[in-house]
């Protein structure tokens, strides 16, 4: 099955690419790898949800927001290729957790992000992570990721 027809059956939408809040591109691709920016779960330009995780935001809430995070990454990798076909390999998700100081599952909420890269690109998407739990992130985000990915 195309990764075009599961993304489709798991009735996932591409997200327009977000702009860049600062001074940076969204992503870069350097030989076949491709290398996204720090993507945050803006929807249509605004974040849904704000604060720290073991605070404001639940653990259930926080795997949606690296859900989305994925989903704006893939959207700014299709700058540089025309289909998510292309994409041979995610080798790597690097996702950093808002946290309060007592919150110890930033693991849990990367999963939100690496289940749907499993449900998409099954093999393809099996990738090396890191989850680390931050004092806070760009316009009180509870949620950042950067996202490498092989492409042919």
């Amino acid at each position: 099955m195309s990764i075009e027809s599961t993304i489709s059956q798991l009735g996932i939408q591409i997200p327009p690419v977000p702009e860049a809040l600062a001074a940076y591109i969204p992503s870069k691709r350097s030989g076949n790898l491709i290398f996204t920016s720090g993507q945050l779960p803006l929807v249509a330009g605004k974040l849904q949800k704000t604060g720290k995780l073991g605070k404001e935001v639940s653990l259930e809430e926080g795997k949606m927001e690296a859900k989305q995070c994925v989903l704006n990454a893939l959207a700014s990798i299709l700058l540089h290729i025309d289909s998510l076909e292309k994409i041979s390999s995610i080798v790597k998700l690097g996702v950093y957790v808002a946290s309060s100081p007592n919150f110890t599952e930033q693991h849990l909420v990367a999963n939100g992000a690496s289940e749907v890269i499993a449900s998409i690109f099954g093999e393809k998407g099996k990738h090396a992570r890191f989850a680390i739990g931050v004092s806070s992130l760009p316009l009180d985000a509870s949620v950042e990721l950067e996202m490498i990915v092989e492409v042919n």
